[in-house]
């Protein structure tokens, strides 16, 4: 077959950016692999845009013009929106597939002609959303179930018949790549750091405020001047020149300062981008592996990769980290509880523990990577044209059930938890009808517990509360 595939993101011959870069190079190479011919569209780069091959039968062309470095790559003009529009349709000419990588190709008319499949990997970010709520296609891969109920409570309100086309694929573990691996190219690229006298702390994040870095600077600040282990060195990865922006230099200027005011000048190292080739090394060099911010993550690999190469992680309880593994094979804090963090990485190192069996077992079972390819491979190739779906409005009135969001928790310490404000709110009344309706509840029953019509609107208002679609 014919297979065109469209990436937003940028594609680099031997640079991997992300957790969805490495998933659309291990989808295409799978298939070309089987003797499909794959041709991949993504975003130019203005320092080089010649195609290039990751495999005979796989072709990456950067030639969208969309908006570099992120975020708002739609903010380009109108003329390179056209080119973008008729690159993709001339292409698809001749194609059997087209296979959206991440959802984020917002002209469903381009494609309505040939079987398509997209794939959203994240919750967040605008262009994946206006592409969910603009879906056209005739499968939309999911790679989570918490994701699935994401988009059914938000995108499948006014759409009922979206479920019928979700598959949800978790992602894999490739267990023949994340494995302990001594780490010795490793200490090339990082030489300042000796695994033998000192304590290494990893934080394998891209520069974003709410991945979670100020997180890992307090719970080094607490290793250092409160548990005694004046050996921690916390690696921490400087994003690619070719992706750095404004946004980006600010943020690494910020928390710099911060490490400076708080005395830790000599316990952070700062090194370049790790190659995907690198990636089990440096994940073996590790103690312990942090993952404590606030970013709704569709999956959120890093945690399951450190995993799989022996080093434990710490991850903050939200969104998909909640459910993927359960509490006895992950360690888990609440988001901001930075002195459980410290207490839990500071014991993790004094023990020297290292990823139990029963954790490595879980994750081969339930998130195979052969088992995930093949899956792709048999959504993309058995993808046929479906009727579009419909819109349907519902108005909220007397009749309408409310349920819990599920991006929201209610965690024991702290209150109710809401995902995409990464915030605590006390919500004693609203728990209490929750739990006596967890299929969901009208405003008279709201009333019976103590919520008027109008706080459970604005409860709905902020987003803590969702309608329940018909018959669930």
């Amino acid at each position: 077959m014919r297979i065109v595939m469209f990436s937003i993101t940028p594609l680099f011959p031997d640079i991997i950016m992300g957790g969805a870069q490495k998933h659309i190079q291990d989808i295409a190479l799978y298939l070309g692999g089987q003797g499909h011919e794959i041709t991949i569209l993504c975003t130019r780069r203005d320092d080089d845009h010649r195609p290039f091959r990751w495999q005979d039968r796989v072709e990456v062309k950067p030639i969208l013009r969309f908006r570099q470095p992120f975020p708002q790559p739609y903010a380009t003009p109108a003329h390179h929106l056209a080119a973008i529009v008729q690159d993709v349709g001339e292409h698809l000419q001749n194609a059997d597939r087209f296979y959206l990588h991440d959802g984020e190709f917002v002209f469903p008319y381009v494609y309505r002609h040939i079987p398509t499949v997209v794939s959203l990997r994240d919750n967040v970010y605008p262009e994946t959303l206006q592409g969910a709520f603009l879906f056209g296609g005739d499968a939309l891969i999911l790679i989570s179930d918490y994701a699935r109920r994401h988009y059914l409570h938000t995108v499948g309100r006014f759409f009922p018949g979206l479920e019928e086309k979700i598959v949800v694929i978790p992602n894999g573990f490739d267990r023949e790549r994340f494995k302990p691996t001594p780490p010795r190219r490793i200490r090339e690229l990082i030489p300042s750091v000796d695994p033998q006298k000192h304590a290494i702390v990893l934080h394998p994040h891209r520069p974003e405020t709410n991945k979670g870095l100020r997180e890992t600077v307090q719970v080094v600040d607490l290793l250092v001047h409160r548990h005694g282990l004046s050996n921690v060195r916390a690696l921490v990865p400087k994003w690619i020149p070719e992706a750095a922006s404004l946004e980006v230099n600010a943020f690494y200027a910020g928390i710099e300062r911060e490490i400076a005011e708080r005395g830790l000048g000599e316990h952070f190292v700062f090194h370049d981008w790790v190659p995907p080739d690198l990636m089990a090394e440096y994940y073996t060099l590790g103690d312990v592996t942090l993952s404590l911010g606030s970013f709704p993550e569709a999956f959120g690999n890093a945690v399951y990769e450190s995993l799989g190469c022996g080093t434990p992680s710490i991850a903050a309880r939200v969104t998909t980290h909640r459910e993927i593994l359960p509490d006895h094979l992950l360690d888990k804090v609440d988001f901001g509880d930075v002195e459980s963090a410290a207490a839990i990485a500071a014991q993790i190192i004094r023990e020297k523990r290292r990823t139990s069996p029963e954790t490595l077992a879980y994750l081969r079972e339930h998130y195979s990577f052969e088992r995930m390819l093949k899956r792709y491979a048999d959504v993309i190739l058995n993808a046929r044209l479906t009727e579009k779906l419909t819109y349907r409005l519902t108005p909220i009135g007397g009749e309408t059930r409310f349920t819990l969001a599920p991006w929201c928790y209610f965690s024991e310490r702290r209150g109710l938890y809401h995902d995409f404000r990464a915030d605590y709110r006390p919500a004693d009344a609203l728990r209490s009808v929750s739990e006596k309706y967890p299929q969901g509840f009208t405003f008279e029953e709201a009333a019976r517990h103590g919520l008027s019509c109008e706080e459970v609107m604005a409860w709905y208002r902020e987003g803590y509360l969702v309608p329940v679609a018909d018959g669930g």
